[in-house]
Parts: structure tokens; C-alpha cells; sequence
């Protein structure tokens, strides 16, 4: 006990807060919170990410638990409800009193989060690829940053598939708006012209599709290869490949990459047209080692359907849980203060073979992978990043963030400064 108290009262003095509760050590169980929606339009998405989240915490508990203690999850539903995001927060940490959130997928739950989490001082673990563009020492990105998929899958679709011509297709919320906003930039900085970016935004849940593939297909009649980058979001994803496949879209005519359409999304559509079609991730099902064999064996026999399919976000829980897990173990303790400090530098085996590691801005390091859709409903690599890629928390290509750092590490704490220093943290 002893021991512990020194470490809390350590991590306290690095992280410069003082006054701040500490749980007590006599807890029968370490709580932890997960916020994924498992109803309304983006239950198809998150709904598998909580059951991978039981599944590591099962697993983990099967192993003895954590300091002695039994994890225990607190499943609740924000239901695509962004508002509903910030008071399910609120309750987790104010009345379940949890350690941890694993959870959020869209960028707009997430904003609705982060001033709740830094209020309250609670940890969150994002496992979605994100815009960038944001620094918060109470949230660690688990998933990709722009320059870890969608600046390498346009450099992809330049460099080997020869497109000129680029329509940004959106769902209209914050993370495609940034994110093509960021595209919009680098493409101009690579010479493409104005005329030859085309830009769409569609509601959540949007349906009707005729009319904008159309015009799709017309732009993409210029005579210039084009492609279509995706970042719709959601059930919208259905009937958006339902409609290139019923207007004769194929891959070698216009093809799609899309940053948010992986093997569950896949899961309820025909494939079959859409072979060739592609995706930006940083994990396929269809990896080839033998931690991701471990880990899919792992999966089916948990949910008891040999049939389920993974994906990149459940990577992504994957390695922050198994961060976050080992923090703890290292600080001794499961105060938010003293795992954020021990979560710097921490490095965990992701499922592509590789070592990812905790950075301080917040961001791990993984690999880029580019995969073909494939008429079973996986995704064949045609392309990947020789090693791992830093995460960055603010974008080389938007002009006033070019200039931004972030290092939550002592002594600088400061996510969002030029060049960090003792005035600028407050110090």
C-alpha cells in the first residue's frame, strides 16, 4: 500500500495537479465505460465494437484481472444521439465512477465527449480513424490520423492507379468536412485543378443515392481517370454501393476508397459488384499473422458465430485496451493521472505483426494498408506502408495548423502550441 501511494503522490507531482480524488484501493472491481451506439444509424458500425470490448475485458478478467481486481464493464447506449454522447459520459464518470471509456465513433459524438471528459478528468479511448486537428490530454486516438490513411490512399490512387480527376464524397459532419478539407489542400499542392475536385455532402442515414451517383458518373466521363473518396458514414454506406453497383459503376471505371466502410459494413451488402472497389485502413480480417489468427479464433469462440467478421476499430480497442491495461499495471494504480503518465511510450503488438506504441501527442504509430474488396467480403492488400506511421495530431496541410505540436509529456503539456515551453503550458 505503501508502494501505491508513492506512485499516485509521483504521478500527481509529474502531471502538476494536486487536489484531485483517488479512488480507493478497496474497490472490489475496476470499472470501465463503454460508449458505443447499439441503436439508431450508427449501430451498424459500433454495435461489434462493444461486443469486442466485453470480449478483451472477459478475457482479461479470465487471466486474474488487474491489480487483484476484477474488470468490470459498464455497457450503456448513446444511440447516434450526439447530445446523448456528453450525459452518458457525465454518468459513467460521475456516477459509475469508471477508470476508463473505451468508446465514440463518429467525430461529433467525440466533440460532444471532450469537454465532458476534460471537466471531469476521465480518460477516453477513441478507436475510429478521425480529421485530426485536435490535441485533448483526457482523450488518446487510438485510431488513424489523416496522414495514416486518407493522404496515403490519395497518394495511391495518384501514384499507381493514375487518377486525375477526385470527387470527396462525405457524410456531412465534421470528420469528412475536415478531412476533405485537408484533401482539398494536398491535392491542389500536387497540381490538380480546381475543376477536377468535386465535393458532396450527404445527411446520416441518406438514402437516396440516384441523383449523386449520377452525377458522379458524369464527372467522371471528362476523359481524366477519376475515383471517388469516401468518408460516408454509417448505414448510408448500403445503399450508396447498392447504387454504383445498379448504375454500372465498376472499379476499373471509377473506383472507391472509402475510410469508414470495412468487413461489417460489408456484412450486409452483395459484394459481388463491388470487387475491386477499395479501402484505407490500418488492419484487414485477412492479415496474414499469427496474433491476428489468435485474435479471430479469439473473437468467434466469444460471440459464438464463427461468421463474424473483425475490423480496424476493433484493432484499435485492441491496442488501447491492452495499453491502458498495462499503465495500470505499471502505475500501480488506476487513477487517470498517474495511467497518463504511464501510458507514454507504452508499445503492444497490433494485429498485423507489427509493435505499435503510445506516442505523446496522444497518437500510436501503425502501419498503412490499402485493400480490394473481394466478393467474399474481405479485403486483399494491394498496397502497405514499408514500416509504421506516426500519428499527427494536426495536419501539415492546413496553414495554421502546420505550425501546431502536440506533447502532453512532462514538463510541456501543451497540445496545441508552436513551440513548447514552461509559459505556454502554464508551468
Amino acid at each position: 500500500m505503501k508502494r501505491i501511494r508513492s506512485l499516485i503522490a509521483g504521478a500527481l507531482c509529474l502531471s502538476g495537479v494536486a487536489g484531485l480524488a483517488i479512488p480507493a484501493q478497496a474497490a472490489e472491481t475496476i470499472k470501465v465505460g463503454i460508449l458505443h451506439s447499439l441503436s439508431g444509424t450508427m449501430a451498424i458500425s459500433e454495435t461489434t465494437l462493444k461486443d469486442a470490448m466485453l470480449m478483451l475485458i472477459d478475457d482479461l478478467n479470465a487471466q486474474g484481472g488487474l491489480l487483484g481486481m476484477k474488470v468490470e464493464p459498464v455497457v450503456v447506449d448513446p444511440a447516434s444521439d450526439w447530445p446523448l454522447f456528453a450525459e452518458k459520459t457525465r454518468e459513467l464518470l460521475e456516477k459509475e465512477k469508471v477508470a476508463a471509456i473505451f468508446g465514440c465513433w463518429t467525430s461529433v459524438s467525440r466533440k460532444s465527449v471532450l469537454p465532458v471528459v476534460e471537466e471531469l478528468n476521465g480518460l477516453l479511448f477513441y478507436p475510429v480513424q478521425y480529421e485530426g486537428e485536435e490535441s485533448s490530454r483526457n482523450i488518446f486516438y487510438t485510431g488513424a490520423a489523416p496522414n495514416q490513411q486518407a493522404i496515403p490512399a490519395v497518394d495511391y490512387l495518384m501514384n499507381e492507379l493514375g487518377v486525375q480527376r477526385f470527387v470527396l464524397a462525405g457524410t456531412d459532419y465534421v470528420y469528412p468536412r475536415t478531412t476533405n478539407k485537408i484533401l482539398e489542400q494536398y491535392l491542389k499542392d500536387k497540381g490538380v485543378a480546381a475543376d477536377d475536385i468535386m465535393i458532396n455532402y450527404t445527411p446520416f442515414g441518406h438514402s437516396d443515392w440516384q441523383t449523386i451517383v449520377s452525377d458522379v458518373k458524369k464527372f467522371g466521363s471528362a476523359g481524366k481517370k477519376t475515383a471517388v473518396v469516401s468518408t460516408i458514414n454509417g448505414d448510408a454506406n448500403v445503399p450508396f454501393y447498392k447504387e454504383l453497383a445498379n448504375q454500372g459503376i465498376k472499379a476499373q471505371d471509377i473506383p472507391v476508397v472509402a475510410f469508414s466502410v470495412g468487413e461489417e459494413e460489408l456484412a450486409g451488402i452483395d459484394t459481388k459488384p463491388l470487387v475491386g472497389h477499395l479501402a484505407a485502413w490500418n488492419y484487414f480480417m485477412s492479415e496474414d499473422a499469427a496474433v491476428n489468427d489468435a485474435f479471430i479464433k479469439k473473437w468467434h469462440a466469444f460471440i459464438k458465430n464463427d461468421k463474424r467478421v473483425t475490423n480496424d476499430p476493433m484493432e484499435a480497442h485492441y491496442i488501447g485496451f491492452n495499453m491502458w491495461v498495462q499503465a495500470v499495471k505499471q502505475a500501480g494504480t488506476a487513477d487517470v493521472d498517474a495511467v497518463r503518465q504511464a501510458m507514454y511510450g507504452q508499445k503492444v503488438p497490433n494485429l498485423t505483426g507489427g509493435i505499435s506504441e503510445m506516442l505523446p501527442n496522444h497518437h500510436i504509430t501503425k502501419p498503412v494498408l490499402i485493400g480490394e474488396i473481394q466478393p467474399d467480403g474481405q479485403f486483399a492488400t494491394v498496397w502497405r506502408t514499408d514500416g509504421l506511421v506516426a500519428g499527427d495530431a494536426w495536419s501539415d496541410f492546413i496553414p495554421e495548423s502546420a505550425k501546431l505540436t502536440a506533447d502532453w509529456t512532462y514538463p510541456w503539456v501543451c497540445g496545441n502550441c508552436e513551440k513548447p515551453t514552461y509559459a505556454q503550458a502554464g508551468m
